[in-house]
């Protein structure tokens, strides 16, 4: 027996959370922000903090995007085997954009071709990816993503033979020569595995992670906590002008690859960690 879910049900739906995402930030994200805050005593850092703490308050009361780079649209659906849609997904996914976008005079920041740059003017088309799940449920995740961090993320193939300590070093030593140009304080999503393009689907989804929660195999999640501290000793601090808060967390997302190959990605998400999702 399938489940018929109206296309209407959907449209509205993301329309909420695509509008939510740009007004206010994950509560997760508030709280670590104060967290820094808090424990800092690096004086620029503590004003960088105190902008972005203030400046999350004022786009949530007044209804204004958190960031002028209302960036590009990223949907995660994971579809029910037993699902079945009224509907075209792509079509009510981009129209809920474009409805957004207009309808709250958000900034529209993408060009229908990467040479000749002519404006969409509604900030579509987004960017959707699709995985089949066992049950009956529709589920989106949503990510607002800004490229000043898109800009200084990477995907790379590195040798096979790579140990522990130089993965860590290959990393923290991107984190150091591009994160002061991601607006940090950040949230560093690490894909490894599989293909180049599975690997940065990888670092992708892992941003969408609560920022407490870690891996659930415990080598990931103590590699994840070894990064943490090494980034934040980088200095690099809030706004790139010192600090002991470079990154707000490390995620990483493995899955398997070929004994010839080590894939690795590097997704710098900004302090604007814009998200959220819904299940029907």
């Amino acid at each position: 027996m399938f489940r018929v879910i109206e296309g209407d049900i959907i449209y509205n739906k993301l329309v909420h959370v695509i509008t939510k995402a740009n007004f206010e930030l994950p509560k997760d994200v508030e709280d670590a922000l104060l967290e820094a805050y808090n424990i800092e005593n690096n004086e620029n850092a503590r004003i960088v903090l105190d902008i972005l703490i203030k400046n999350a308050k004022i786009a949530k009361e007044k209804r204004i995007p958190i960031c002028q780079d209302c960036g590009m649209v990223i949907a995660f659906v994971e579809i029910g085997d037993k699902v079945c849609i009224k509907g075209n997904l792509n079509d009510l996914i981009n129209r809920a954009v474009s409805e957004v976008y207009k309808k709250n005079y958000l900034r529209p920041s993408v060009v229908k071709d990467p040479l000749k740059r002519i404006n969409t003017q509604d900030n579509t088309p987004a960017i959707v990816h699709y995985e089949i799940k066992t049950g009956d449920k529709l589920r989106f995740y949503i990510l607002i993503k800004g490229f000043g961090s898109e800009n200084a993320s990477i995907v790379k193939s590195l040798i096979p033979t790579i140990t522990e300590d130089e993965l860590i070093s290959e990393i923290v030593n991107h984190v150091k020569n591009h994160g002061p140009n991601a607006c940090p304080p950040l949230l560093v999503g690490i894909g490894i595995g599989g293909t180049l393009e599975k690997a940065a689907l990888l670092s992708k989804k892992a941003t969408l992670r609560p920022l407490k929660e870690k891996n659930n195999d415990p080598y990931w999640a103590k590699m994840e906590e070894k990064l943490l501290k090494e980034i934040n000793e980088l200095n690099i601090g809030p706004g790139g002008l010192g600090g002991k808060t470079t990154a707000l967390g490390v995620h990483i997302e493995v899955f398997p690859v070929h004994i010839a190959g080590f894939t690795l990605a590097i997704n710098m998400q900004c302090s604007a960690i814009r998200h959220g999702w819904f299940e029907i």
